[in-house]
């Protein structure tokens, strides 16, 4: 077992996955946001989670990020594959777009976000300078130009705490930090990976533009339309993705 993929708003059944078997995992940290769901994907073992849970009932502050992490380390993967819904800052980020950011901020705060608490022996500082795994990024992108899907390459993912949307204000502010992409549950996923020394990635699903970005108003009915849109691409692309992971 190599290959995970996190499932985010709008994915929380992975349609195409011939399911083996479910598993509730036992960690350190509580348990994840729900079984394990371990099957074949285009002849690939993976694992599927749903990150807020099957239904949808978790909010994103509320996650168990280091459960979930650490139970898919616990069962042999080496590559996470994340998805996540966000909101668009920037002209180019519309919605129902794709893309694999290759940065993030991060404006959380409360969230379980280490594995190397103040018990532990020795303190210990991760490498964060590039929070996505180049070669995981670079598999993504050459599985969407192998299957036309449009996806844009790069961009800074800010990471808000919800469950609110921003205001108007704060997106302001993460475009003049050089956001272009806000969503609420980046991180800890990302660094808590990194600790366990996991690859990992994102596919980001432009759901919605972000708040002050657009003369209407944000509303969950246009944001599962183009949720829904998008996460069609989405799986297409996870199976291309898994047919050329073969390492």
């Amino acid at each position: 077992m190599s290959i995970a993929i996190i499932g985010g708003s709008g994915l929380m059944v992975l349609e195409g996955l011939e399911i083996e078997r479910q598993q509730m995992q036992k960690t350190p940290y509580g348990e994840p946001s729900g079984p394990l769901t371990f099957g074949l994907l285009n002849n690939r073992e993976i694992i599927f989670l749903p990150r807020h849970g099957n239904p949808h009932i978790i909010p994103p502050h509320e996650i168990n990020y280091r459960a979930n992490v650490w139970a898919l380390r616990e069962n042999g993967v080496e590559d996470i594959i994340a998805i996540n819904a966000v909101g668009g800052i920037t002209t180019e980020m519309t919605p129902g777009k794709l893309v694999i950011p290759d940065q993030l901020i991060d404006y959380t705060w409360s969230r379980q976000h280490t594995f190397f608490a103040k018990n532990d022996k020795e303190v210990v500082h991760v490498d964060f300078t590039v929070p996505y795994t180049p070669s995981l990024r670079q598999q993504i992108l050459r599985a969407a130009k192998s299957i036309s899907v449009d996806c844009i390459d790069g961009g800074t993912y800010g990471a808000t705490q919800g469950p609110r949307l921003e205001t108007a204000a704060e997106v302001l502010r993460m475009e003049s930090d050089g956001c272009g992409l806000v969503g609420m549950t980046g991180m800890p996923e990302a660094v808590l990976a990194r600790e366990l020394e996991l690859n990992y990635a994102c596919i980001s699903v432009v759901a919605n533009w972000a708040a002050g970005k657009s003369d209407e108003l944000i509303s969950m009915e246009s944001i599962q339309e183009y949720l829904h849109k998008g996460m069609g691409k989405v799986r297409t692309l996870l199976s291309a993705t898994i047919r050329g992971n073969r390492t």
